[in-house]
């Protein structure tokens, strides 16, 4: 055998000696590239600051600060300082004392010496539905006492002393609430701290909310089963066809919802073309009433949102190689079994996608429900834009907006964790 020579002792160490120098090269190589990419995403950043700062100062601030309406009232903890004092140590049971009344007769002054007597009329009016003519009356008797005590004034009216006036006050004595959140829901606090059930005569947003609901998914269905069939055929014909029948679905899509709307009150009337049409080809043997009912809101609304649908599902279609279902017709497979096996599950993410958005879409609708729909046909959109334009109660407007937003956040949430974002076609 042949003596070791020194450089075979020295390569182990020169082995390590390499690799640790490999090491440090990628630790430097790595941190470069890091600098750089933390580099362009400052610059993106900065690129993009103006449109989210426009977006923020348009959008987000202001959703935020009318959703943050629906749990901070403060009108009658400011409006009643004194009468909130003299409850402190009221326990919700039976009638306050006399210092009550007597400081509410103070506060209800004040507010009719600074204008805000109304406001606060109808802020105890939204806890307490008919206080606010009884709150204006008060503030008029007061005003017109003379030399009367205000307690007596107090006194002579019934409704100060009535068992549901005082808990509406107290409960509006706290600026963070969540009376309209559970207003909104069809509840309420009891008197014994819990949450309870409002009386069936006042329970009306729930039925609201599945009314919407059932109207999205009608709409959603009725666009899917006329959609489907038209992108399959848009997607199977020449090119030319193809783009001609392309317009033809976006024309009525470049034209107003509230001029489509329009057409349709006129479309839908009892001696319309609908109506005509029906007659002529021997569907009914007499005129439907069709405007202000639930099948002519369906309608309307199926036409308007019917792009919607189609778009994402064809925009899928037209990427599916037609040899793949030759293929599998060449192994055996029968037409059905081909489409449902190999097509279907291909278009699927475009037709939750394009359901998807036009769910989500038929849940704000306001215009055509509230010309075309009956009085049993209104949604919640009608119901929050009432509570801003003519009730002028933005609480339980902002309160319905909340329950709105959390029903279809977590519906998007359910179809992201199926389908995954990166599934979601939506052109």
């Amino acid at each position: 055998m042949s003596a070791l020579q020194p450089s075979d002792l020295d390569r182990p160490a020169l082995a390590r000696g390499r690799s640790a120098a490999a090491d440090a090269d990628l630790k430097s190589v790595s941190a470069a590239l890091r600098r750089a990419e933390f580099g362009d995403r400052l610059r993106s950043l900065a690129l993009a600051a103006p449109l989210l700062l426009l977006l923020a100062l348009s959008f987000g601030i202001p959703i935020v600060l009318l959703l943050s309406r629906a749990v901070y009232d403060p009108t009658i903890a400011d409006a009643l300082p004194r009468t909130t004092a003299a409850l402190v140590d009221w326990n919700g049971q039976g009638l306050p004392g006399d210092a009550a009344l007597t400081a509410l007769a103070a506060d209800l002054s004040d507010n009719q010496a600074k204008g805000t007597a109304y406001e606060l009329a109808k802020s105890i009016n939204a806890r307490l539905p008919g206080a606010r003519s009884q709150v204006l009356k008060t503030v008029r008797k007061l005003e017109n006492a003379g030399g009367q005590p205000p307690l007596d004034v107090m006194k002579s009216v019934p409704f100060w002393t009535a068992p549901g006036t005082w808990p509406a006050i107290a409960s509006g004595a706290h600026k963070l609430t969540s009376f309209y959140l559970l207003s909104a829901l069809d509840l309420r606090w009891n008197a014994d701290g819990g949450i309870e059930r409002v009386p069936p005569e006042q329970a009306i947003f729930l039925q609201v909310f599945m009314r919407t609901f059932l109207v999205a998914a009608s709409v959603t269905l009725a666009t899917l089963l006329l959609g489907f069939p038209l992108a399959y055929l848009i997607s199977s014909v020449p090119k030319g066809l193809a783009a001609i029948l392309i317009v033809a679905v976006l024309l009525p899509f470049w034209t107003s919802i509230l001029v489509r709307t329009a057409a349709w009150t006129v479309l839908l009337q009892k001696f319309g073309l609908v109506n005509d049409l029906l007659l002529w080809l021997g569907v009914t043997s007499d005129r439907l009433d069709l405007m202000y009912s639930r099948m002519g809101l369906i309608i309307a609304m199926t036409h308007i949102q019917l792009p919607f649908t189609l778009l994402p599902i064809y925009s899928v279609m037209r990427t599916i190689q037609p040899s793949q279902m030759k293929a599998a017709y060449s192994l055996g497979a029968k037409p059905f079994t081909a489409f449902r096996r190999v097509y279907l599950p291909q278009v699927f993410p475009g037709v939750m996608a394009g359901c998807l958005l036009t769910f989500i879409l038929c849940l704000g609708y306001y215009i055509t429900p509230a010309l075309i729909g009956g009085a049993s046909d209104q949604l919640i959109s009608n119901f929050i834009a009432n509570y801003v334009n003519v009730e002028l109660n933005w609480e339980m407007a902002a309160a319905l907006s909340f329950i709105l937003l959390v029903f279809t956040l977590a519906l998007f949430g359910i179809f992201a964790r199926i389908l995954g974002f990166d599934r979601l076609k939506l052109v």
